[in-house]
């Protein structure tokens, strides 16, 4: 594992026994039985779709927006562009977010009937619980920072609260125990993406070659997504082209005066050609 995601490990972890010492896990299932309905995935087959992120910072690109900052307007015009699901960045030490924000994107997509996705490092199904509790429609699981038995944790959680989940590979070890992991969830299939992310985790520059050279090991029959470095039409076109069914898109989209089409131009790019029929997961 890299030295960054050591770091956001360990202090997902702290996050953890914080949250617990305010809210035990109980008190949590409760608060997760009680939210609203978990909006489902409508992705558009054998189309492309986009999953629209909300961040406020990252550690590659620096700030990206602040409490200022009309987000949840945003958020609400990614949904009407078009975006199937919006990510909302919750790590607060490296990314300025918590899961307030997250709640609040939630509320303002739900009369859209988009779902929202926590976007964190988590390490423990109690934050699963925390994202549906929030309102949240899926979860981010990251492959290379987990054991085996906490991913299959995470999953099981996930599934029990109907949410999505997006896998998030980085190298061909990661597909590979994606595709592992996957060869047992059969009966999960409508609930699990599996992403490649490009971006180097040592230098936390994008690689976009990576798309290309991993496209083959990508687990045939699940919907896959390009995350990091699709900031184009051309992009979009080229992912779609390699095999991609969605992109995760975020800086791009966070520092677009329109957001809204930059990403309908996106989605009209890669589509060229799609009857646009629509399934839910």
């Amino acid at each position: 594992m890299s030295r960054f995601l050591d770091e956001m490990a360990a202090s997902s972890r702290e996050r953890v026994v914080a949250a617990r010492r305010s809210v035990s896990a109980s008190e949590l299932e409760r608060l997760a039985r009680e939210a609203p309905a978990v909006l489902p995935l409508r992705l558009s087959p054998g189309g492309f779709d986009v999953i629209a992120e909300i961040k406020l910072r990252s550690p590659a690109a620096g700030v990206l927006g602040d409490a200022a900052d009309d987000w949840l307007a945003r958020a609400a015009e990614y949904a009407r562009a078009g975006a199937v699901a919006v990510s909302v960045l919750t790590e607060p030490k490296r990314f300025d977010g918590s899961l307030e924000h997250l709640r609040a994107v939630a509320a303002v997509l739900a009369p859209l009937g988009i779902p929202a996705m926590r976007k964190d490092f988590l390490v423990d199904p109690y934050q699963v619980l925390e994202a549906r509790a929030a309102g949240a429609g899926g979860v981010l699981v990251i492959l290379r920072m987990l054991d085996r038995e906490r991913i299959v944790e995470l999953l099981d959680a996930a599934a029990e609260q109907r949410m999505f989940v997006l896998l998030e590979a980085f190298d061909a070890d990661d597909l590979d125990l994606a595709a592992t992991l996957l060869a047992r969830r059969s009966a999960h299939r409508d609930r699990i993406l599996v992403g490649l992310n490009c971006r180097d985790l040592q230098t936390l520059e994008v690689v976009p070659e990576r798309f290309e050279r991993l496209a083959p090991r990508l687990p045939p029959g699940w919907p896959c997504v390009a995350e990091s470095g699709v900031a184009s039409a051309a992009d979009a076109r080229r992912m779609r082209r390699l095999g991609y069914g969605l992109a995760l898109i975020g800086t791009a989209l966070m520092r677009n005066a329109e957001p809204g089409a930059l990403l309908e131009s996106l989605l009209r790019a890669a589509r060229a050609g799609d009857a646009g029929r629509t399934v839910e997961i």
